[in-house]
């Protein structure tokens, strides 16, 4: 599993085919994925590289299965079988991190704004729908503090762990 990496948004892994022709040659090939279509699959076609993330979208979950990680063998096994390296420090992630007061009222707020849901058992989660643009979390802060009542970018992260404090 070398191939890939545990991002917010699942398991991610980036494919250098070169061109664009074998990077539509080779997601034909991960289209006969067993199970690809119930997968929760999200593949981007780029010039030079395809871009392939595994996740669980539903009302109940958001992240990764078992299955998840069978599907990730056999996607990295077509790659090698194509001749297509994998490169993992192409993988990356960006959250948006809001401290809040008023917590629930600005996630009603910017839930409304951008059109985005609750993550699956999150109140301070949302994600996007259409699984294109960075998911939201947002830190209950109890009292003003100063430097805390901002925005925070975090970007390029690899893994997922605690979320900042």
């Amino acid at each position: 599993m070398e191939d890939w990496r545990v991002v917010g948004e699942g398991a991610c892994a980036c494919f250098r085919t070169g061109s664009f022709a074998v990077g539509a040659q080779f997601v034909q090939v991960i289209s006969e994925v067993a199970g690809i279509e119930d997968g929760h699959l999200g593949v981007d076609v780029r010039q030079e590289a395809v871009i392939v993330q595994l996740i669980t979208v539903t009302d109940d979950c958001y992240g990764l299965t078992e299955r998840h990680v069978d599907m990730a063998r056999q996607i990295s096994a077509a790659a090698r079988t194509l001749g297509i390296p994998a490169d993992p420090s192409a993988v990356q992630t960006v959250q948006v991190t809001m401290d809040a007061l008023a917590g629930p009222d600005v996630v009603a707020f910017w839930r409304a704004l951008l059109g985005y849901q609750a993550r699956a058992n999150s109140s301070e989660d949302l994600i996007d729908p259409r699984r294109r643009g960075a998911p939201f979390y947002f830190q209950q802060m109890d009292a003003p503090r100063p430097q805390r009542n901002r925005s925070t970018l975090t970007c390029g992260c690899r893994t997922t762990g605690p979320r900042p404090g």
